[in-house]
């Protein structure tokens, strides 16, 4: 039986990752961003893909404020959803798009789904992250965990912040898919899957570079700055959105 081989969350694209991910084996990645605007990222994403990697969009959007936020991984978007909005929001929101949603790495720091919001968006949540290399001792057994619990299918990602990170975890579905919406609806439909992950030395010094890199990619200052403005490209409040989304913004031009 044909495996698919899918690394569920890079945050990174260019023809070095490319390379790396057709190295590593892989046959699809799912490219998102942090801040950067669906059109966007749907145009790098087609791209760099070839015969050999399909690259699919996707956003990763923080919802709620900073200090309280909680990412969730959306696909087959067909209109753009910005950054901090409340969780309520964008949940209804990818509902009515019909998107495909997961929890990535849940209960973990100060980013992510808790066991009580999977719980009340259990309808709408289409499965867990249960490995990424940022993940510490115990975080992968309370992710497969909770996924158990939900009764949600599991799936794995790199999480790459960092070109050689990319590859390092794979989510293996039976089966193959040519097209972007078919990836998306594997995951939606909970097509049987088995998540692995590299092991070793190398494993554990990439690991370590990416909990490193963690750190600076949750400045608050550097947060601070890119998005009291309200003109950068995924505040719920720039022009792009055309107000759609104000009612459940939780920044406003007077922050």
């Amino acid at each position: 039986m044909d495996r698919f081989r899918l690394d569920a969350h890079v945050k990174l694209l260019d023809q070095a990752v490319v390379e790396r991910a057709k190295d590593r084996g892989l046959d699809a990645l799912v490219y998102a961003p942090h801040f950067v605007r669906l059109p966007e990222i749907r145009r790098r994403a087609e791209r760099f893909t070839d015969d050999e990697l399909l690259v699919v969009p996707g956003r990763e959007v923080f919802t709620g404020d900073w200090r309280n936020r909680k990412h969730v991984l959306a696909l087959g978007l067909s209109e753009p959803v910005p950054d901090f909005i409340t969780l309520e929001g964008a949940m209804a929101e990818f509902e009515q798009q019909g998107a495909t949603v997961l929890a990535p790495h849940p209960e973990f720091a100060t980013v992510s789904l808790e066991a009580h919001d999977i719980r009340a968006h259990r309808d709408r949540i289409h499965g867990i992250e249960v490995y990424n290399p940022k993940y510490l001792a115990g975080h992968a057994e309370r992710a497969r965990e909770l996924a158990a619990t939900f009764n949600l299918p599991a799936f794995g990602s790199s999480y790459a912040h960092l070109p050689k990170t990319v590859g390092e975890v794979w989510t293996a579905f039976e089966g193959s898919f040519e097209t972007v919406p078919e990836v998306v609806a594997a995951l939606r439909d909970g097509v049987p899957r088995s998540v692995y992950h590299r092991s070793g030395p190398r494993h554990r010094v990439r690991c370590a570079a990416e909990f490193a890199h963690l750190f600076y990619e949750n400045s608050w200052g550097k947060i601070d700055r890119l998005f009291l403005s309200g003109t950068e490209p995924t505040h719920p409040e720039h022009i792009a959105y055309e107000g759609r989304f104000d009612a459940v913004s939780v920044y406003t031009d007077t922050d």
